[in-house]
């Protein structure tokens, strides 16, 4: 798959079947929508953000970031404010076939989503360390 940016081929990079597709040039990553509420389910987070299908709700006409095609369908992809900083952008399909992550950005939605987190348990420490190692959190 292409990265929707630079467009260079991405790197498959799995992890207790989530498989993200990673550009290693420009550090964007790209989730399938069940790859991306998968991540979610593993780490106990899955009711801290909205399922995929409800992201498609969100997406905000107004943004004036340019628009990336989405690496799978090559339609324009919609945009998704996220997290406290509404600064923080993402892509969204909106065909539903996944979302995209600038470099940094995957981070910044973990924070968000697991800030009301007390404990965090085995698998969601797996996952975080995972992530963390990806993308340099």
């Amino acid at each position: 798959m292409q990265c929707p940016i630079c467009k260079k081929d991405m790197i498959d990079v799995e992890y207790d079947k989530i498989e993200l597709d990673y550009c290693v040039k420009c550090k964007g990553v790209w989730f399938d929508s069940d790859e991306f509420e998968l991540l979610f389910e593993k780490m106990n987070l899955g009711d801290s953000f909205p399922l995929f299908s409800e992201l498609t709700n969100r997406i905000d006409d107004k943004v004036s970031e340019n628009k990336h095609k989405c690496p799978i369908c090559k339609k324009a992809m919609g945009k998704i404010r996220i997290g406290d900083n509404s600064k923080t952008i993402i892509d969204i399909c909106v065909n539903g076939d996944g979302l995209w992550f600038d470099g940094g950005e995957v981070v910044l939605l973990i924070k968000h989503a697991s800030k009301d987190i007390q404990q965090e348990s085995s698998a969601e420490q797996q996952a975080i360390n995972f992530l963390g190692e990806v993308f340099r959190i």
